[in-house]
């Protein structure tokens, strides 16, 4: 891989993929599958030292974090917990010879089935799974433990599952401070430490909660919350509470680290939607893709992709079509799989269910797709190289 360039690492159904560019942001090349084929949920990457981390697993697979520190090139498993794969090879002996299966325990035996997600920050490595819970690597990724705070929190025995099941999908570290950490549960909500894990605070009232009237919806807004089913968070830089998320039911703005919300989905064309990316500078601006809705398809409104940017935090929002399919498309954009890089003028890439990975180098505002045919993208990252 070149040593200057943009890396998108993209977690699919059959594994991971690297999408790498040159510096100019163009030239685009795919490597993989990496990770034996694995389901990825989650790819991250450390710029300082290139190591990479993929998450996933599945009923079949079990749990595991999938490791690398040569920028994609190998790849060391940290199996985390067992699957069916692991009884039938404890019940044969050629097919455990097949698959190289040792027959090593896991340390977290049949406790989830999934990694969802992953996050870095100041030294610790976190890790998201389903069903919910936090796990956390002081040793880049070799061994882990449990965050006890979170999932013994008096709400946890009433922590309802959407409708991929109860995953923690969304973990931000606060850049400026390491006991700063915040989480979305799907269908539990957002929850925010404030010193390292130990303690938690359940985050989803309503700024203007006299206004909001009554949703029949169960993921709508309702009693005063924003509503459980959150989908994606991101903390907005140079801040230390600004945040936004997309849920099941509309777009939302906190000023204050999560303990209030105010609806900023006017002037979308639906109120639902997967993904949620923020400028790397600039706070105010945020992009998102809606989608037609949560039973109608799952795909974009009028069967024409758009992704739309706010520059204002979420007063006034503008399509942005360009380079986009207009007919007949019915892709769906999961949860994490819309990113960016650091660059001046910023990019902006998202990844698609029908395999296609999206980029725009110019915030957003015209696009080209840099790579296609890959299995079904989960997520997708950047890696900037500069």
């Amino acid at each position: 891989m070149p040593k200057q360039g943009v890396d998108i690492l993209v977690g699919t159904t059959k594994g991971t993929f690297i999408v790498t560019s040159d510096q100019a942001r163009s030239g685009w090349k795919v490597s993989g599958p990496h990770c034996d084929g694995w389901p990825i949920n989650h790819v991250i990457g450390d710029t300082e030292t290139g190591s990479l981390w993929a998450g996933g697993g599945s009923d079949w697979h079990g749990a595991g974090v999938w490791r690398s520190e040569d920028s994609g090139e190998s790849w060391e498993l940290t199996k985390l917990t067992t699957g069916q794969m692991d009884q039938w090879a404890a019940n044969d002996s050629e097919f455990a010879q097949m698959i190289g299966w040792t027959g090593e325990p896991a340390p977290f035996a049949e406790e989830f089935s999934q990694i969802w997600s992953l996050s870095y920050g100041h030294g610790t490595l976190y890790a998201g799974a389903k069903p919910a819970r936090l796990l956390s690597s002081r040793d880049n990724g070799r061994t882990w433990e449990t965050v006890e705070g979170l999932s013994n929190h008096p709400s946890a025995p009433n922590w309802n599952p959407g409708g991929a099941g109860l995953v923690l999908h969304t973990i931000l570290t606060d850049s400026s401070d390491d006991q700063k950490l915040w989480v979305g549960i799907s269908a539990a909500g957002v929850f925010a430490s404030e010193d390292g894990g130990t303690n938690w605070e359940r985050r989803n009232r309503l700024s203007n909660a006299e206004s909001c009237g009554h949703h029949d919806h169960p993921a709508a807004p309702r009693d005063g919350e924003t509503g459980h089913c959150v989908h994606n968070m991101v903390q907005a830089p140079g801040t230390t509470d600004l945040l936004y998320q997309q849920n099941h039911h509309g777009v939302w703005r906190s000023p204050d680290g999560g303990r209030s919300w105010e609806d900023i989905t006017g002037g979308l064309p639906s109120t639902f939607g997967f993904p949620i990316h923020v400028h790397p500078r600039d706070p105010g601006t945020i992009w998102t893709l809606p989608l037609n809705g949560d039973s109608i398809g799952r795909f974009p409104p009028d069967a024409a992709a758009a992704v739309w940017k706010s520059t204002d935090g979420g007063a006034t929002w503008e399509d942005h079509r360009h380079g986009l399919p207009q007919e007949s498309c019915y892709f769906t954009v999961l949860r994490q799989a819309m990113a960016g890089d650091r660059r001046n003028p910023a990019g902006v890439y998202f990844g698609t269910n029908s395999g296609s990975v999206f980029a725009s180098g110019d915030e957003g505002d015209t696009w080209d797709e840099v790579a296609r045919h890959l299995p079904t993208i989960l997520a997708v990252e950047v890696l900037d190289r500069e």
